[in-house]
C-alpha cells in the first residue's frame, strides 16, 4: 500500500489566491462595462473657441472645423447656433445635438433685437400715414391732431386755442411758438398739414386800423400798437413791412410772418 501526502494548506491558499482574483476581476469588468455604456459628459462651451480636437469629439467634419477657424481669424465671431450653421454648415441633425451646449455671453443673449425694433416702428409710422392725409391745419379737428404721436387732448386744445386768437395760421412756422410741441412732434406735424389762409380771411389795414384793434392782435402789445399810430400820424401811411419794422419795440424776427396778417 502506497500513501500519498497532500499539502492541504497549499492547495487552500490556491483557492483562496482564484477567489481573490475572480472577485477582483468581476470588480473590473463592472467597472469596464459602466464606462462602455456611459456617455461622455458634456459641458456648456462658447462655440466660438472650438479647438480642432474639441470639434472632432463633437462629431464634426474637418472642413467644417476649418470654416470655423477661418472665420475666427478675421476676428468675427458667431452670436447663435444659427449663425454657427450658416458659419460652419454642419448638418442640422448634428447642430441640434450639439447646439443645447452652446453658451453665448450674456451681453450677447440680452442684447435687444434692433432688427424687430427697428420693423415694428416702421409698422406704426406707416400705420400712421395710411390714417393721416395732409389736411389743412386750420380745418383740423382735436380728433386729427391727436392722431399724431406725441400729442394728446392737453396739446390738441393748445394749437385750436391759438388757431382762435390769430383768426387762422399763415404758416406751419407758427406752431413753433407753442408751448410744449417737442422737436419730434413739430416734424410730425409739418409732415402731415399745411397751412392754407382761408379766402375770406380779414386782414388788418395798418393804416386804417384804430389803437384798439392794432393792440388785439397777438403779435402787437398795446405799447408797440400805441407807437404805430402815432408814428402813422406823424409820418403818414406804412408802405410795406420794412417801414413798420422801424418801430422800436416791433418784433422784428417774426416781420415776415407778421407781414401776412397786415394789408397795406
Amino acid at each position: 500500500m502506497i500513501y500519498f501526502f497532500v499539502g492541504f494548506e497549499q492547495v487552500a491558499q490556491s483557492f483562496s489566491d482564484k477567489e481573490k482574483w475572480m472577485t477582483l476581476q468581476v470588480k473590473v469588468d463592472s467597472i469596464h462595462s459602466v464606462q462602455y455604456n456611459q456617455k461622455p459628459k458634456v459641458y456648456s462651451f462658447n462655440p466660438n473657441f472650438i479647438s480642432d480636437y474639441k470639434g472632432y469629439k463633437l462629431g464634426m467634419s474637418v472642413e467644417e472645423i476649418d470654416r470655423l477657424l477661418s472665420f475666427r481669424k478675421q476676428n468675427k465671431y458667431v452670436n447663435s447656433a444659427e449663425e454657427f450653421q450658416e458659419v460652419t454648415k454642419v448638418s442640422d441633425s448634428l447642430l441640434k445635438v450639439i447646439s443645447p451646449f452652446f453658451k453665448f455671453p450674456d451681453w450677447i443673449q440680452n442684447k435687444p433685437s434692433f432688427k424687430s425694433e427697428r420693423k415694428e416702428y416702421a409698422q406704426k409710422t406707416d400705420f400712421k400715414k395710411e390714417k393721416i392725409k395732409v389736411l389743412d391745419i386750420n380745418q383740423a379737428t382735436q380728433e386729427d391732431l391727436i392722431k399724431i404721436y406725441g400729442i394728446g387732448e392737453a396739446l390738441s386744445l393748445r394749437i385750436l386755442k391759438q388757431k382762435e386768437i390769430l383768426g387762422c395760421f399763415v404758416s406751419m412756422e407758427q406752431l413753433n411758438e407753442i408751448w410744449g410741441l417737442s422737436p419730434q412732434v413739430l416734424v410730425e406735424l409739418n409732415s402731415h398739414f399745411k397751412t392754407v389762409v382761408p379766402s375770406d380771411f380779414r386782414k388788418i389795414a395798418i393804416n386804417d386800423a384804430s389803437l384798439k384793434e392794432l393792440s388785439q392782435f397777438s403779435y402787437f402789445k398795446y405799447a408797440l400798437a400805441k407807437q404805430i399810430v402815432t408814428y402813422r400820424s406823424m409820418n403818414g401811411n406804412f408802405e410795406n413791412i420794412e417801414d413798420l419794422s422801424k418801430i422800436k419795440g416791433f418784433p422784428v424776427e417774426k416781420a415776415k410772418i407778421i407781414s401776412l396778417y397786415l394789408e397795406f
